[in-house]
């Protein structure tokens, strides 16, 4: 009896594979999409100020539900006295939401930063873990503060997804999801290798300042003839 012959997999390409399925755009579109967003801002950089991983770490900790011009105002006077774990927990909690009450849920935050401090002292030699495991064990710590801090911290390409992101994500078609997470396991699934260190920040600044919430400025848009958002400005 003739064996019989079957075919190889048929390779699924961005559109139909895994979380991926949930991208609308081809891979060629992915890869100039990220090639204009590169070529504008070759460097970004995020706006949080920070010196070092754990000064990062209290930053991204402090800007949830809060802005980033916010947080700086902040910080710039905080890590002044206290921009270590040591320093930190000498500060002291009360002390510690003195500097930081301009900040939504202060009271909150001044109680998570003084006990990841004091974890970060006795189980990490008062360094920043480059683990997720280890970092979302931290007081306050989520997958998303996880991601940013071993994105723009150690280099790797980890993507954060907020508000920014969910929307530029599910108005470009590049990354549609119900959850951040959803999103954030398509993007890695789509994103192109080379462009992966930074996906993160273009993202976030292209939410920020073009495709915006309101009233995105879509007649500015360096990726509008890529974008499925069917009600462009402009």
């Amino acid at each position: 009896m003739a064996e019989r012959k079957t075919r190889p997999p048929r390779k699924r390409d961005a559109a139909s594979a895994g979380p991926a399925g949930r991208c609308a755009l081809r891979p060629l579109e992915v890869h100039r999409l990220f090639s204009a967003l590169a070529a504008e801002k070759p460097e970004p950089k995020g706006e949080l100020e920070y010196t070092d991983p754990y000064t990062l770490l209290v930053a991204v900790v402090l800007s949830a539900q809060a802005t980033d011009v916010g947080v700086n105002k902040a910080t710039r006077r905080l890590f002044a006295e206290a921009d270590s774990p040591e320093r930190m927990l000498a500060l002291g909690e009360d002390r510690l939401r003195d500097y930081i009450q301009t900040i939504g849920l202060y009271r909150n935050k001044a109680k998570n930063v003084i006990a990841l401090s004091r974890m970060l002292v006795e189980r990490h030699g008062g360094q920043v873990p480059r683990e997720r495991e280890a970092l979302e064990a931290l007081p306050g710590v989520g997958r998303k503060t996880a991601n940013v801090v071993l994105n723009t911290a150690f280099g790797l390409p980890t993507i954060a997804v907020d508000t920014h992101i969910f929307r530029v994500g599910s108005r470009t078609g590049l990354a549609r999801g119900k959850t951040p997470l959803e999103v954030e396991q398509t993007l890695e699934a789509v994103v192109p290798p080379e462009f992966a260190r930074h996906a993160h920040h273009w993202l976030i600044l292209h939410g920020r300042y073009v495709c915006k919430a309101r009233k995105p400025d879509c007649a500015v848009c360096i990726i509008r003839d890529i974008c499925r958002f069917e009600d462009k400005t402009g």
